[in-house]
């Protein structure tokens, strides 16, 4: 694989991070102080947190390395001790052959049973903090999806209709659609931050984790989807008065923050 082709094959966390900036400043640019914006404030940090974390998961943790690499030579070195020093245990009497073998069978296996210890501690480190961050990423997927659930697409397009409880953010269609986008990248970058945790890091259990993050995201946007096509739909069936009033509208002033 070359050098140029391999980057279109994994995940740019800096990339990313500059994804999340960019969507940032361009719902402040049209929703300024908005709760979303807000939102993606924190997803901004959190995408922050990741790049560092993901680098840190990358990288052996040397502490339980070298102790496990110092186990490792206490085995080799038990093993080439009875080879060599064999004939001053007077290994050609048989109780003291079995005796000497059994005793260092049992010191090489704890040894052994040691390094996996050591080796599967730092593999339960890394999954215990790629979970805790994952888990931060959840909890941002519902809240953007709070945000889209208030706004009722007929709401906006009939605003005088007294049965339809009017709108908490004064948007024109037009906005309406662009705020809906914005929840559904959102969640889009969501997914791609916690996919992050897995790129490099091989676990079955992280890999599920992710798998059911993907899974919440993706029922989020296709109801955030379902919203804007209900939108481009009554646009299209509306009387000619009001829609002539909402054309009018688009793309309004910014509106005030909800």
């Amino acid at each position: 694989m070359t050098p140029r082709n391999s980057k279109y094959r994994r995940l740019d966390p800096q990339r990313i991070v500059q994804t999340v900036q960019a969507l940032h400043a361009r719902i402040e640019g049209r929703f300024p102080g908005c709760g979303l914006g807000n939102v993606v404030t924190e997803l901004r940090r959190v995408a922050g947190e990741t790049l560092s974390r993901t680098q840190w998961i990358q990288k052996p943790h040397l502490p339980l390395r070298i102790c496990a690499i110092l186990l490792c030579a206490a085995i080799v070195a038990l093993l080439a001790g009875l080879l060599v020093q064999g004939r001053h245990f007077r290994l050609d009497e048989y109780p003291n052959s079995v005796q000497t073998l059994e005793a260092s069978i049992s010191s090489m296996v704890f040894i052994g049973a040691a390094v996996i210890f050591l080796v599967s501690w730092e593999h339960r480190i890394k999954r215990n903090r790629s979970l805790d961050a994952i888990h931060a990423l959840c909890a941002l997927a519902p809240i953007v999806d709070m945000h889209q659930l208030t706004k009722d697409s007929e709401s906006y397009l009939r605003p005088n209709q007294h049965s339809i409880s009017p709108p908490r953010r004064a948007m024109t269609p037009f906005e309406l659609n662009c705020y809906l986008d914005y929840c559904i990248e959102s969640l889009a970058l969501i997914c791609k931050n916690a996919a992050l945790y897995v790129q490099e890091f091989q676990d079955a259990v992280l890999l599920e984790v992710v798998h059911d993050v993907e899974r919440l995201t993706s029922g989020f946007a296709s109801k955030t989807g379902q919203k804007i096509n209900l939108l481009e739909t009554l646009s299209r069936t509306l009387p000619e008065p009001v829609a002539a009033a909402a054309a009018a509208a688009e793309p309004g002033a910014i509106t005030s923050a909800s």
